[in-house]
């Protein structure tokens, strides 16, 4: 979603609401400079707005009639949103790490968005240290690139390969993911998407050209190459832990013969995994990875020790 399209998203409900009388679709378009079919998908995603399991209209409820659109319920929305320290905190910190994040365009709307912010708390916000999102020096260059509208010839080192290759690339965009930034490229050696650590990229020589990307529809998500550097785990669900399924990611979902489910799934960490599983109780078996399943054991055997003295 584009910025202006959720700022016009957030502006409106309360510019509906202020016409309880209804406002003729074509009005709306003109209002907000945007034509009759935008105003129609704007109007139609507020109106999905809803809660997990519910149908449309949960939180958002408008009524579109031939003439005119009106707002049934605005979920409050239609006023000024008041925050409390610790929201106003959050929000702070979210956006001077917004601002720390290389790629992002327009840094004086944060810094402004900051100051707004800080006014409308009414007081000076808490002294906290903001860890950087990436801490490689280069980054800050190679958004330059890209928002320089050139293509690039690189050289690269490929780590899972153990070899440089050197390839001209279209720049899309800079994505940053577990502490490293990637420079999300169109390769025309690989004819496909690519993405490049930048503290791997050994030379980088901005060409005379415009950098032309071949955007392919259903193109994964920036950070999908990931995915495949994830632990991956295998587990047996019983009936009560049937909503592991809808709230995350699975692999592969597989029905047993006892009613069980056999799921795969990629994790953080197998940490995280152990705190996730145990959390389960007697729903969830670990298959795989035997790692995962030792360490699952230790700790609830741990727990059960501290009952001991007790019984």
């Amino acid at each position: 979603m584009t910025t202006n399209r959720l700022a016009r998203l957030l502006n409106l409900v309360p510019y509906l609401v202020a016409r309880p009388e209804g406002v003729p679709m074509t009005e709306i378009a003109a209002d907000f400079g945007v034509d009759v079919e935008q105003v129609q998908a704007d109007l139609t995603m507020l109106w999905m707005c809803g809660l997990p399991g519910y149908g449309p209209g949960d939180l958002i409820d408008i009524a579109f009639d031939a003439d005119a659109v009106r707002v049934l319920f605005a979920a409050g929305m239609d006023r000024p949103v008041r925050l409390a320290a610790h929201e106003a905190l959050a929000l702070s910190v979210a956006l001077r790490v917004l601002a720390d994040t290389p790629g992002v365009g327009d840094r004086a709307a944060i810094a402004s968005a900051l100051d707004k912010l800080a006014a409308a708390a009414g007081e000076a916000p808490a002294d906290v240290t903001v860890r950087d999102t990436v801490t490689d020096p280069q980054a800050e260059k190679y958004a330059a690139l890209v928002a320089s509208g050139h293509a690039a010839r690189i050289t690269y080192y490929s780590a899972h390969r153990d070899t440089t290759s050197e390839r001209v690339v279209d720049p899309i965009e800079i994505v940053v993911a577990d502490g490293h930034a990637y420079l999300r490229a169109w390769c025309r050696t690989a004819g496909e998407i690519r993405q490049f650590r930048i503290d791997r990229i050994d030379a980088c020589t901005e060409l005379d050209e415009p950098s032309e990307p071949l955007r392919l529809t259903n193109q994964p998500a920036p950070t999908a190459f990931l995915a495949s550097e994830l632990p991956r785990i295998e587990l047996l669900l019983g009936p009560g832990a049937k909503g592991v399924v809808d709230s995350y990611p699975c692999e592969e979902v597989a029905g047993e013969p006892d009613g069980r489910r056999r799921v795969v799934m990629r994790v953080r960490d197998l940490d995280w995994a152990r705190r996730f599983v145990l959390g389960l109780g007697g729903e969830a078996e670990v298959v795989a990875p035997a790692e995962l399943r030792d360490a699952v054991r230790q700790t609830a055997r741990a727990a059960l020790a501290r009952y001991a003295p007790a019984a």
